[in-house]
């Protein structure tokens, strides 16, 4: 009787091991892992362009309200950009080719004193608090006449070719540069100074380059170098400056 004790104790310790590695090597159930799915940040649009006001493009004899006898105050203004939270106001004295910028500005004017005969570009940036991105306007210019001024000075030369940036075929080993003049003050004779270099556009020209009175300049180029220019335009009393130009050689 003792024995068929022992067998059935037996037995059962046997069952209950068996059922413990069948359970140990059975497959157990997944994880289930919830994926979380993150909400995408709204685009910001991209500020407008603005359309400017005054003072008026190419306008030759702008006088703005005197300061004092050198000195006047211009009220720039433009029209107010699609998706825009503020405006850059950009000022390049186009003689010195030193550029002002204000910053900031809410609303669509804004009166600045400049130095008077002297010529200026002028453009808006317009800007938008939750983007990095910016729109400029067009780039005006006009001329600031000083109180009782009888001569002006010419405006800036307008480059045709090569334009900034361009890629531009120097096999033959020479290119021309080429721009257009304009002067407020009828019938003067214009003559221009031509700034080329490899370095920044601000070197000291060349003689055979100043006071030229044709429109356009054949210069040595090579290869893969990258070349800068500017215009001096003057009309014997007077004279402005383009802005620098650059463009590469094939």
């Amino acid at each position: 009787m003792k024995i068929q004790s022992y067998i059935g104790v037996l037995l059962l310790i046997m069952l209950v091991f068996s059922c413990s590695a069948e359970d140990d090597s059975g497959s157990s159930s997944p994880t289930t892992t919830t994926q979380q799915t993150s909400t995408p940040a709204p685009q910001v649009p991209t500020p407008g362009k603005s359309s400017l006001s005054a003072p008026v493009n190419n306008e030759v004899c702008y006088e703005g309200e005197t300061v004092d006898a050198s000195n006047s105050k211009v009220t720039f203004s433009w029209s107010t950009s699609s998706d825009t939270d503020s405006y850059d106001l950009q000022i390049t004295n186009l003689e010195t080719n030193q550029t002002q910028t204000e910053s900031g500005i809410t609303t669509n004017s804004k009166a600045i004193t400049l130095a008077t005969d002297f010529s200026y570009s002028w453009k808006v940036v317009s800007k938008a608090n939750d983007t990095s991105d910016t729109t400029n306007s067009d780039t005006w210019q006009f001329y600031l006449a000083g109180d009782g001024q009888e001569n002006y000075a010419p405006f800036p030369a307008t480059i045709i070719s090569p334009s900034s940036g361009a890629a531009v075929d120097g096999s033959e080993g020479k290119i021309t540069l080429s721009w257009e003049g304009n002067d407020p003050d009828e019938g003067e004779v214009l003559s221009y100074t031509i700034y080329f270099d490899g370095i920044d556009g601000l070197q000291a020209p060349q003689t055979a380059n100043i006071n030229i009175t044709e429109t356009s300049l054949e210069v040595e180029v090579e290869g893969g170098n990258t070349y800068y220019w500017r215009v001096k335009t003057s009309d014997g009393t007077s004279s402005s400056f383009t802005l620098v130009y650059s463009f590469i050689i094939n």
